[in-house]
């Protein structure tokens, strides 16, 4: 009895214990407010995002999102931390955003991102007077310092550089290696390496390099949770056109980017331009006059750039207006298309009883109007109605998938005569007012492409659109049509237009950023531009062909990924 007694007593003592045990590790699992968003950064990342002598979360990204968060009516904690241990956290759902991480192809396999609030360059830093190296092949076999789970640790992992990775938590960590004579080179953040440069007084390291183009940088959330994306990127467009997003960003980011000019060297060049000017003394006044002119033309065309960069900044946040709007047109349409039904049978219901009043009783009114008109009119409009609810969605599914912001990957089967036909649905009322004789023709058996089809939709639309911009009357027509070269293996879509046409001085300047000829209209000269981008990333070709006073021809022409016959 006493050795049962004993045994009861261990296995009792083991089970308190185990439980202890777990009460202890429910305990240390952080427990995440629903009505909270948990934002994450990192902590020594100045001057977008750093923990200060306060030892409060502090800079750009920080001052940001709180103002985003103000705006959007949101309750937001952020929390700094090592960079790779705030990635972990949030594929690992302990965070619900990033609000400062660099797009890249392939992280959008993991993230969604917003449109960027910077944009960010990066450095290859390296003790003053040793050996420079401008690109990532130069630096093969060195070693290079690089920080744990970034953007640059990313590129040179999956670039194969072959360097030998000195891996650290901190910008900060990376350059006091470099600057204390240890290592090759760091790769870093070129506003943060300038801060920090400054901030620590490493006065023997500096930037020789930029290896890549500048690195789109915003907010980032893991997949299927793009609802919350949406609000952030939101907010963010509320700040930049209110302006105090622009505020935000010269506070913190301003005074670096004039940093770092060589003062003496443009005060040498000063002087030997004042030296040579003395010279020339006796052309001087007529210098002026045409510096003075070209100063002029400089800064026209610098606000006119500066606008159309507004413009484009504008465009970058309609895929999110449009979603929203799409979702309040949505609403009151699918109560119309519910209703609408059961009001038809409800009056097909009555319609005897109203039908025998009328036999018997001759003519009365019905919604103050007379039942022997009303007794006709009432079923056509329901049906209108119906009708009309239904075309509403349509449009409105149209602009919404238009507007969706596609996958980075070409890798869609698409049928080129289905986008075509959502297209024209898009334009349709601008195609019946710009003219009365609109041509369409869809070859049959046509093979698919592989690519995008939104972004296929959006050279189509800026085709068909500058179409109707080009006619001059309504009795002008405009011909659509797809066809299929079985020689080439390529499929074609043809707009052709009885407008205008081009001057042909302009036609070799269509696809160049920012020309257009519609000036005076609002046109901005992007639409083309962008178009070609599309179609090259594709694989295929946009041609031009015009006779001024006659019209244009262009012609879009893809790579098939099989014979004809799409599945």
């Amino acid at each position: 009895m006493h050795i049962a007694l004993c045994g009861l007593g261990r296995y009792t003592l083991q089970a308190i214990f185990l439980l202890l045990l777990f009460l202890n590790k429910a305990a240390a699992i952080p427990h995440l407010d629903e009505n909270i968003i948990h934002i994450g950064g990192d902590h020594y990342y100045p001057p977008y995002e750093f923990i200060n002598q306060d030892g409060v979360a502090d800079g750009y990204n920080v001052e940001l999102t709180l103002a985003i968060a103000e705006v959007m009516g949101m309750k937001v904690d952020i929390r700094l931390g090592d960079w790779s241990a705030m990635r972990k956290n949030l594929d690992e759902g302990k965070l619900d955003v990033l609000q400062g991480i660099i797009y890249s192809g392939k992280r959008t396999a993991e993230y969604h991102f917003s449109p960027p609030h910077a944009i960010v360059h990066q450095s290859i830093f390296a003790r003053k007077g040793e050996s420079k190296a401008a690109t990532l092949a130069e630096l093969r076999d060195k070693e290079v310092i690089v920080q744990r789970g970034g953007i640059m640790h990313d590129h040179l992992v999956q670039d194969n550089v072959q360097a030998q990775l000195i891996l650290v938590d901190t910008h900060a960590a990376a350059l006091r290696l470099l600057a204390a004579g240890k290592h090759d080179y760091a790769l870093v953040a070129n506003l943060p390496g300038l801060y920090l440069g400054r901030e620590l007084k490493l006065s023997n390291i500096t930037p020789v390099g930029q290896p890549f183009s500048p690195q789109r940088y915003g907010y980032a959330v893991t997949k299927g949770n793009e609802a919350l994306l949406a609000r952030f990127s939101e907010g963010l467009a509320i700040l930049k056109k209110t302006g105090r997003h622009q505020e935000i960003y010269d506070k913190w980011l301003g005074d670096l980017t004039v940093t770092g000019w060589p003062w003496k060297k443009i005060g040498l060049v000063t002087a030997l331009i004042s030296f040579m000017l003395l010279l020339i003394l006796g052309g001087i006044v007529i210098w002026n006059r045409v510096l003075a002119r070209e100063v002029a033309n400089r800064a026209a065309e610098l606000d006119r750039q500066h606008k159309q960069l507004i413009q484009a900044d504008k465009m970058s946040s309609l895929g999110i207006l449009v979603a929203g709007v799409a979702h309040e047109v949505n609403n009151p349409c699918s109560l119309l298309l519910l209703n609408l039904p059961v009001l038809k049978e409800a009056y097909q219901d009555i319609e005897e009883l109203l039908e025998t009043q009328y036999h018997e009783h001759g003519d009365f009114y019905l919604a103050g109007l007379p039942y022997s008109r009303m007794r006709t009119e009432i079923p056509a409009m329901l049906d209108d109605m119906l009708t009309s609810a239904n075309r509403i969605r349509r449009i409105v599914d149209d602009l919404r998938d238009f507007a969706r912001k596609g996958p980075t990957e070409l890798n869609e089967v698409v049928d080129l005569n289905q986008v075509v036909a959502t297209v024209i649905r898009l334009v349709d009322n601008t195609l019946r007012q710009s003219s009365h004789h609109i041509k369409t023709h869809y070859a049959q058996g046509v093979p698919c492409f592989y690519g995008n089809a939104q972004r296929i939709e959006q050279v189509i639309i800026n085709l068909i659109v500058n179409a109707c911009q080009a006619l001059t009357s309504v009795e002008q027509s405009i011909s659509i049509k797809t066809d299929y070269d079985i020689q080439s293996k390529e499929l074609r879509l043809e707009v052709i237009d009885q407008g205008c046409g081009i001057e042909p001085q302009h036609l070799s300047r269509l696809k160049d950023p920012f020309f257009t000829t519609k000036r005076e209209q609002g046109g901005i000269g992007l639409g083309l531009s962008v178009s070609a981008s599309i179609v090259q990333e594709h694989g295929g070709q946009l041609n031009y062909e015009s006779e001024l006073g006659k019209g244009t021809h262009a012609t879009l022409f893809l790579p098939t990924i099989k014979e004809p016959g799409c599945e």
